[in-house]
């Protein structure tokens, strides 16, 4: 082991390692590192691999439920959906790579996102995503936005796995530093399920994919795991380049060689590439791996040892198949024109040791490095910014005066507008299974063979988050299970993705440890575990870090996709109703940012009481067709939701409201508190309605009725303050998101320009 370069300090700081950490190591080893058991360590202890910042807040979180199968540890969580069948799925972040080259980082995060379902052998089913980008006036968010689309559409589409959902938002907290979160959900039988797990001494361990080459090398722990400085370029090496049409060759041979049986574990080479999938493997079945790297595909001559084992070349898979099954499982993958090699055996030494040219590079303990990895407890703070903006009253604001210039001006919003033009650049319909895509409150999927389906959704809102980080990360989880609810589906788990700056900021991690508690209540108040997820800290630019943005991924089960919600009214003549309570609070509100250009105050607690009774009382009547239509009231506020009810989908229809006084007209109408659906029910159905809410405790608010006239006509305690053509909101709401980002007509579809 004595032919590589000797460790310096230099070499220790440029690997991301602390000099305690470093002495760590060298009292593991009880020697010094080679030069690629340096590089090991420092992509096993970065935070993105190891959470070493994030693990002892983690654990508060509720995992475990009647439906849940898997739980965190393994690639994707995993939950009873019935019929013998499972629902895997999980968020993963993209952010820096997506910052850096947008197209190649959105399209290896899809990429990414999909092996982790289908390495537990589920098929993936749907896509959604969720995006920030920093102001849309900024002059890179044009060819950010262009670049993400483009990549998560170039992927997804030539993989042929629906991009069903999702959401973008704007601030320019992230003009340095986008998010991308994505989402995948796969199906599978409730015995079909996989693990990433090396068992068995003597067992081969065999790769299988595309050739290694320098790509990605630590993604993991120098780009995801650091902060950016201005400019970034040379880090464009580190982002990986994705290749679909081999990534759907790899799902269909994994697929049949999971039935085939003979695989005893198989996990994809994600973050830290072959280093992180052994280890990791090896760790979960309390065994070791000897690994061969001159059997290691390659695709650039004079590679390093180092640089194998650090790679982060995409679609590559690892797997561990049972004694004297390796000649059956290569034939099959070679069958779809798969490059498949044996490149090692399972050990019972506990250790994995690394061959190169006959000589051994690396010889580790499996422990300290996949389950051992130092835990830290970090300083916490709360933001001194925080004073401020808690003293802010909505008293010192002028009451609105021209409701229909504002309500024009929020459906204008980015944040709020129609994002059809990038829906567009999805195939949300491939494979026929999508009874509600993009554009609704949730997506609703059909099992195939069957009525049965499954709901999904993304959901958070930074503004809240940074006001309140506890109320914020409450108020995504419930707004998650409320637009579930909307369709009709029963929520069942979550995934979570966290995005935060850097933890070694005390005022950071106060944000992080609160969105936690804030998550944790949520679920346990709602019912609905954490089953999978991702940290994604060091989210900022020049020690200027992006608002807490956690993101909420949610699925529900559907008995019967007949029975879905619609989110516009349809029939002339409904009633519409709200289910809640309006509470009087502007603070938070995208009407407060853009009408004011004010972000302050607090945003209201969720009463999760009254949260489960209004989405009880929701999914009761959509289940009987009571409901012909249900929409979450949110961003924007009442008002925003009844324009985006009547914008129906075959013809826009009209409302005449009636509603009641508030202490002020602006809280009202575009305040957002939480826990509120707009529904509308035929005359026939109001009083079974009336029964199914009082039952549950949810209060019912009379709003108005449906008219074939599209108009919006609101009146406040009978004094009209809103008389409007829908039609021309429509168009506002319509072309707003374009004109906010392109200054009018795109160039041309999402790309790499």
């Amino acid at each position: 082991m004595n032919r590589e370069p000797g460790i310096t300090p230099d070499m220790v700081r440029e690997h991301d390692l602390t000099e305690e950490e470093y002495g760590r190591i060298r009292k593991i080893l009880d020697r010094d590192p080679t030069y690629t058991e340096l590089g090991i360590f420092s992509v096993m202890w970065s935070e993105h691999c190891s959470y070493k910042s994030s693990r002892v807040h983690l654990g508060r979180l509720p995992s475990t439920g009647p439906a849940v199968i898997q739980g965190p540890g393994e690639n994707a969580g995993v939950v009873d959906i019935g019929g013998g069948r499972v629902a895997v799925f999980k968020i993963e972040s993209h952010n820096h790579p997506s910052f850096i080259e947008p197209f190649q980082g959105a399209a290896t995060g899809v990429g990414g996102i999909l092996r982790d379902i289908f390495t537990m052998g589920a098929r993936p089913v749907g896509s959604l995503n969720s995006l920030r980008f920093g102001d849309p006036s900024h002059p890179r968010t044009r060819r950010l936005l262009e670049g993400v689309i483009g990549g998560i559409a170039g992927y997804g589409n030539c993989i042929g796995v629906p991009t069903v959902g999702g959401e973008i938002s704007f601030h320019p907290c992230y003009n340095g530093n986008i998010l991308v979160n994505v989402f995948n959900c796969g199906i599978a039988g409730k015995d079909e399920i996989f693990l990433g797990n090396a068992s068995g001494a003597g067992n081969p361990v065999i790769y299988v994919g595309s050739s290694t080459g320098r790509d990605g090398i630590h993604g993991a722990s120098l780009l995801a795991s650091s902060s950016f400085e201005e400019g970034g370029g040379g880090q464009r090496p580190r982002v990986q380049v994705g290749d679909p049409f081999l990534e759907k060759l790899l799902l269909e041979a994994c697929l049949e060689a999971m039935r085939a049986g003979g695989i005893v574990g198989i996990q994809d080479m994600g973050a830290a590439g072959l280093t992180c999938s052994t280890l990791e493997m090896a760790g979960r079945g309390g065994t070791g791996i000897d690994l061969d790297l001159d059997a290691v595909p390659r695709r650039e001559p004079e590679m390093s040892p180092y640089d194998v084992m650090l790679s982060e070349s995409q679609e590559r898979m690892l797997l561990v198949g049972k004694r004297g099954s390796d000649p059956d499982l290569l034939a099959i993958f070679r069958k779809w024109d798969l490059q498949a090699v044996v490149v090692g055996r399972v050990t019972d030494r506990g250790k994995v040791r690394v061959r190169h040219k006959g000589e051994t590079v690396a010889d580790l303990p499996v422990g300290p490095l996949s389950e051992e990895a130092p835990r830290y407890n970090r300083p916490l703070r709360e933001p001194a910014y925080l004073r401020d903006t808690r003293s802010w009253n909505a008293s010192v604001l002028p009451e609105p005066g021209d409701v229909a210039a504002i309500l024009k001006d929020l459906l204008a919003s980015p944040n709020i507008a129609s994002k059809g033009w990038v829906i567009d650049q999805y195939d949300s319909t491939v494979r026929a299974n999508t009874v509600a895509g993009p554009g609704l409150d949730a997506a609703v999927l059909r099992i195939p063979g069957t009525l049965a389906g499954i709901a999904m959704t993304t959901d958070g809102n930074s503004r809240h988050s940074y006001l309140h980080p506890f109320h914020g990360a409450a108020g995504a989880v419930a707004e998650a299970s409320r637009n579930l609810s909307c369709m009709g589906a029963e929520p069942l788990a979550l995934t979570d993705c966290l995005n935060f700056g850097s933890p070694e900021n005390p005022e950071v991690m106060w944000q992080f440890q609160q969105t936690v508690e804030g998550i944790r209540a949520a679920c346990l108040a709602l019912e609905v575990p954490v089953v999978s997820g991702n940290v994604s800290f060091y989210n900022q630019t020049e020690e200027k870090p992006i608002r807490p943005t956690p993101v909420i991924g949610m699925i529900g089960s559907i008995a019967d996709v007949t029975r879905t919600g619609r989110l516009a009214f349809s029939r002339p003549g409904d009633l519409i109703l709200l289910l809640g309570d309006t509470r009087p609070v502007l603070d938070g509100t995208e009407y407060l940012a853009r009408i004011h250009q004010v972000e302050a105050g607090s945003p209201a607690a969720v009463d999760f009481r009254l949260e489960r009774a209004v989405q009880d009382t929701c999914r009761e009547g959509i289940r009987q067709g009571w409901i012909r239509s249900a929409h979450d009231c949110s961003e924007g506020g009442l008002l925003v939701t009844l324009a985006e009810a009547c914008f129906g989908d075959g013809r826009d229809l009209g409302g005449d409201f009636r509603i009641p006084q508030a202490d002020r007209l602006d809280a009202l109408l575009f305040g957002e508190s939480a826990s509120r659906i707009v529904v509308s029910v035929a005359e026939a159905d109001l009083k079974r309605l009336e029964t199914t809410a009082t039952r549950f405790g949810a209060p019912i608010l009379p709003l108005g009725q449906v008219r074939k006239e599209p108009v919006l006509k609101v009146k406040v305690d009978g004094e009209r303050v809103l008389h409007a053509d829908v039609e021309s909101l429509r168009r506002i709401w319509r072309e707003g998101f374009v004109r906010a980002v392109f200054g009018g007509a795109p160039a041309g579809k999402g790309g790499m320009a």
